[in-house]
């Protein structure tokens, strides 16, 4: 999402050199959305894609639609879409734009109060047996609403806000159905937006990092990282970065195996109070 207009705006040479590091890194997956850049960030990346020396079996793209904006695109209302015909052009427009053959998964961004969920098995059952997208799932989507879409097609993941900031999915259901369900479960915006926040909360976070830092031999993102990926539903951190030694850094984070009850410190750092 920050690589393009919304973000970075970086150029196409900035592109390459990006991914390559991040390969070299030992990252390899990138999480695209139709919506990012106003519609223009996929085609972006997709350039520089071709233009790199990278291989298409050597990485995996997520792509996300649903989402009709009205910078873009001439639509009247913010609004989300989810008949047959519109994902499997959407997903056709990313594979147009990421110039690929085929998404490593496709995820419908936002649910809709007007979901059905024939229209979405139609058209995932379409482009799955194509081969145009090799798994499906889902973001922001709670428990119950997955259940309402398996009512017609398993769905592999969900792609979800969570952070030391944000614990609602410890608490809802979510991580307990990606568990029970196997379910890959990955967190948009992990850190939280923890280093452009001042509040009391923040500061009872800092204060508690500050005395694990040393003992970890880490930085503070890192730390937020490693006790995001603590949680046993196995959480796949989606790190927003641009700049290379952060993304380093991020990867470095998976190795760090936090202690119990440091866990619990941070915890009860961002909920103002123990736990019960």
């Amino acid at each position: 999402m920050t690589w393009g207009k919304w973000g970075s705006q970086l150029g196409t040479e900035e592109m390459v050199a990006l991914m390559e590091h991040c390969l070299d890194s030992g990252i390899s997956t990138f999480d695209h959305a139709d919506i990012y850049g106003d519609y223009t960030t996929e085609s972006d990346f997709g350039k520089a894609f071709a233009q790199s020396s990278i291989t298409r079996e050597s990485v995996q793209f997520i792509t996300k639609c649903g989402i009709q904006m009205t910078s873009g695109r001439p639509n009247r209302v913010k609004h989300y879409q989810y008949d047959a015909a519109y994902i499997i052009n959407s997903a056709e427009t990313s594979l147009k734009n990421l110039q690929t053959d085929y998404l490593d998964l496709l995820l419908l961004h936002r649910p809709s109060p007007l979901i059905e969920p024939s229209e979405v098995a139609k058209a995932i059952t379409t482009l799955q047996t194509s081969g145009k997208i090799k798994a499906f799932g889902v973001s922001n989507f709670s428990p119950s609403q997955i259940a309402l879409l398996e009512k017609a097609i398993p769905v592999s993941g969900n792609q979800l806000e969570c952070s030391l900031l944000h614990t609602d999915p410890f608490y809802d259901g979510t991580f307990d159905d990606t568990i029970a369900n196997e379910r890959m479960a990955m967190a948009w915006s992990p850190l939280g937006g923890f280093f452009g926040e001042t509040s009391s909360r923040t500061e009872a976070i800092k204060r508690v990092l500050e005395t694990f830092g040393e003992n970890y031999d880490a930085n503070t993102s890192q730390l937020l990282l490693a006790w995001l990926m603590k949680h046993p539903a196995g959480i796949h951190p989606v790190v927003g970065t641009t700049k290379k030694q952060r993304l380093t850094d991020s990867v470095a984070a998976a190795n760090i195996d936090m202690d119990l009850q440091d866990w619990f410190v941070l915890l009860e750092a961002s909920l103002g109070h123990e736990v019960a």
